[in-house]
């Protein structure tokens, strides 16, 4: 069995944490945006995970744009320069093995690349999903149906993205 950096906890003992205690627990949940943690921690007591994750999404929506555009930008691209140089969060790390990212050949990881780049220069921000289930092959072939969105819709999925991302952290964290 791997051993992970953060132990499993029960959402009866994370409820009762402070908000400081709170942000700290959990504030990885959302790529480098403890802020929603912290937003989230008001919403006590929880009814069960999903309601935990719908007060961290309620955060999120009531974020200005601003808030929500750093959010997305948080995110490191996939089998990008972060990944490449072992700066991605054990999280993401983990994601991305599961996906294969690691995997690809260099033809792979060049078409991932331009792929990654020519979203970032029509939208403003990093292609994100959550890469759990998918395939390296389908995770690209993501990336060529996204890129011809529009910038609002592209916003919204990558949201939508962030939302599954923080759901399967927050099942694999808490009992």
């Amino acid at each position: 069995m791997m051993q992970t950096e953060t132990p499993t906890l029960s959402l009866a003992s994370v409820a009762g944490l402070s908000q400081a205690e709170f942000a700290a627990c959990l504030g990885d949940i959302f790529e480098h945006s403890p802020w929603i943690a912290e937003q989230a921690w008001h919403a006590r007591p929880y009814a069960d995970i999903q309601a935990l994750h719908a007060a961290m999404m309620a955060a999120v929506h009531a974020a200005s744009e601003a808030d929500r555009l750093a959010l997305i930008a948080a995110h490191p691209e996939l089998a990008g320069k972060e990944a490449a140089g072992g700066t991605l969060t054990q999280a993401s790390t983990q994601e991305q093995k599961g996906a294969g990212l690691d995997q690809c050949s260099a033809e792979e990881l060049a078409r991932l690349r331009t792929l990654n780049r020519a979203y970032r220069e029509r939208f403003g921000f990093p292609f994100v999903i959550a890469v759990k289930g998918l395939s390296r092959y389908q995770i690209m072939d993501a990336i060529e149906a996204r890129l011809q969105g529009d910038r609002a819709t592209e916003l919204s999925a990558c949201l939508r993205e962030i939302g599954k991302i923080a759901r399967l952290r927050l099942e694999a964290r808490l009992v």
